[in-house]
This record gives C-alpha cells, sequence and structure tokens, in this order.
C-alpha cells in the first residue's frame, strides 16, 4: 500500500469484502429497504430487559450471522474491529465477549463502521491479518435515553432531528477474494464549525464529509463522475443538502450520482424521521443491507462511502460544547 496526497492509502492488492449481514428494527423493517437486511425485527427489546442488552444481542446475532454467511470459521479470523455510540462502546464489548476472537473497540460515532473497514484493510494489506471482522451497531432506545431524553418524557423532535437506526452491519474482509475490493481509503480530519445543536447533527457533521471528499477527489485525481455512487453515512436530509451545496461551492458537483444512507433508510413522510437516519447502524446496516447486494450484482461497480460522526456526548453538550465531525472515506470497487 502506499500513502498518495496528503490522507489518502491506496492498495495495491486490495482486500476483498467477502460478506456482509445486517440486521434492523421495527422502524426500519417498515421502511424501504426492508427487503435487503437479513433480519427484521418486531420488538425493539428483542427478548431482553433493558434496550443496552438487546443492541448486545443484535450485534451478537449479526456477527454470527456474517461469519455463517462466509463459510469462514471464526477460529480463522484474525481480529475485530466493532463499536458502537454507547459509553465504553459496551454494546459492542458485551456482545461480542463470547467470540474468542482478538478484539479492538473503536469510536467514531456514527464513522464507526467505515473506521473499522478502513482498519481492517490496512492490517490485511500490511500483512497482519488474512480475515477481519468488522462490525457495528445502534439502537434507538438506548441512543436517546443517553444522549438526549428518557422516551418517557415525550420530548417533541425538531424538524432537523434524526432518527437513530436501530441496527447492526457487519462485515467479513479478506486477503483473498474475488472482490467487490476495497481500492483506497481516505481516514478524515476532525471539523468543528461551531454548531452546537444536538438536534441538527446534518449540519455538525457535513462540513467534515466535505473536507474528506475534496481531500479524496485531490489525492487521487478522481472526480465525481469517476463513481456510480457517492454514499454519505447519516446526514439525513438536511445534511445532504448542505454538503450538495458547500460541494458545488468548491467546484465539485456531486448531484447525479450522491445519496445518503440516512436518507435511503426510511420514509420521510410516511414514518415521521424528520431529517432522516443516524446511528452507526444507519450506514452499516445500508451498506451491508443495500449497497452490497448492489456491488454483488455488479448494478453498480465502484461506490465511494463517506462514514460521517459527531465526536460529542451528553456531557460536553450540557458543558455548552460545540459538536466537532469527522468523516471517513472508503472506496470500494468491482
Amino acid at each position: 500500500m502506499k500513502h498518495v496526497g496528503t490522507q489518502t492509502i491506496l492498495f495495491d492488492a486490495p482486500p476483498t469484502i467477502l460478506e456482509t449481514s445486517s440486521i434492523v428494527g421495527p422502524k426500519e423493517s417498515q421502511g424501504p429497504l426492508a427487503k435487503y437486511f437479513d433480519q427484521c425485527l418486531d420488538d425493539e427489546f428483542w427478548g431482553e430487559k433493558t434496550w443496552e442488552k438487546a443492541e448486545s444481542k443484535i450485534i451478537k446475532e449479526n456477527v454470527n450471522g456474517v461469519i455463517n454467511k462466509s463459510g469462514i470459521a471464526a477460529t480463522d479470523i484474525d481480529y475485530c474491529f466493532a463499536g458502537d455510540l454507547l459509553n465504553q462502546c459496551i454494546s459492542s464489548s458485551f456482545g461480542l465477549r463470547e467470540i474468542n476472537v482478538p478484539f479492538f473497540g473503536i469510536f467514531g460515532a456514527c464513522s464507526t463502521f467505515v473506521e473499522s473497514l478502513c482498519l481492517g484493510a490496512v492490517f490485511i494489506e500490511g500483512g497482519a491479518a488474512n480475515n477481519v471482522l468488522c462490525a457495528t451497531s445502534s439502537h434507538f432506545c438506548s441512543a436517546e435515553k443517553q444522549f438526549r431524553f428518557p422516551l418517557e418524557l415525550g420530548n417533541q423532535r425538531p424538524p432537523s432531528a434524526q432518527w437513530t437506526v436501530t441496527g447492526s452491519g457487519a462485515a467479513i474482509i479478506t486477503k483473498q477474494g474475488t472482490g467487490p475490493f476495497i481500492t483506497c481509503i481516505t481516514p478524515g480530519k476532525i471539523v468543528d464549525m461551531g454548531i452546537k445543536d444536538a438536534n441538527n447533527m446534518g449540519a455538525a457533521m457535513a462540513p467534515a464529509a466535505l473536507d474528506t471528499l475534496i481531500t479524496h477527489f485531490r489525492d487521487t485525481g478522481r472526480k465525481p463522475s469517476y463513481y456510480d455512487a457517492i454514499i454519505t453515512g447519516d446526514l439525513g436530509h438536511i445534511g445532504k443538502e448542505i454538503l450538495t451545496e458547500l460541494a458545488e461551492t468548491k467546484g465539485y458537483n456531486i448531484k447525479a450520482n450522491y445519496n445518503d444512507c440516512g436518507v435511503l433508510i426510511f420514509d420521510k413522510e410516511k414514518q415521521d424521521t424528520h431529517s432522516g437516519g443516524s446511528g452507526c447502524a444507519c450506514c452499516g446496516a445500508v451498506f451491508s443491507g443495500y449497497f452490497f447486494r448492489q456491488l454483488k450484482e455488479k448494478k453498480i461497480n465502484r461506490i465511494l462511502l463517506i462514514a460521517t460522526g459527531a465526536l460529542m456526548n451528553s456531557t460536553s453538550s450540557q458543558q455548552g460544547e460545540t459538536i466537532p465531525g469527522i468523516a471517513h472515506a472508503i472506496a470500494i470497487e468491482n
């Protein structure tokens, strides 16, 4: 692999995304992408006593699912990179404590899924691993409880608010394979434009997405038209509009092939999700369920996946801090 430009890594022997798996919750099961997910739940608790335990079960069962689909034995997986939104990443660590695979708990907020793919690809290309498991999860109820208000209060949500996706996305990447390939990655920098409204994540994260998008194009010499699809993780309707306009001011017209996982996963009008979806599972489940199938069926052959994250917690918001954003990009090609 080689470092090009300021932030991008090109892979000489690109790792293959061998298999993916996705589980989503009840609301996501009623959305337009329902048929693409491996499992759709009809209960947020899934037989558990708490939302946090349910989220751990979701990522546990999804990881078991992707291992089974891949045909690779768990003993042949060299490392696991996983994370979530809860304090200390307890969904991942509790849910995956029995898989008996060396574990890296990672946090990039809603960018965690692509962050895990980036790190896993570097491990494989660098010769440190043959097979790597990447996974993430989020849960609407546990996230609301931690970051905003207890659901029992029934607080009103402003139009700019997004709906945290309940679910999990998981992927196994391998040294040997026939694609789709991870051809390059562009890790992002922290970008903070002074947004303080925790109910307007799209505005907080869009500048980070813009920075990574432009850096990727400058580093690689590619243009937006190189990709069949440019997909952000969870900017939602408002963030998507902001990014589209900002990119155009910088000379990049992405209108023809750009969309957002938070826009795609819900029907805004029928499901009353305001600005759309968010959460680690937003990008994770939409890619693992929908876009991976599009790549495997050769309906699209080149995708730039840019997952965005808001690097804040309840304490920082209560102390009046701004919301720093991060965005990691990964190019996946047949």
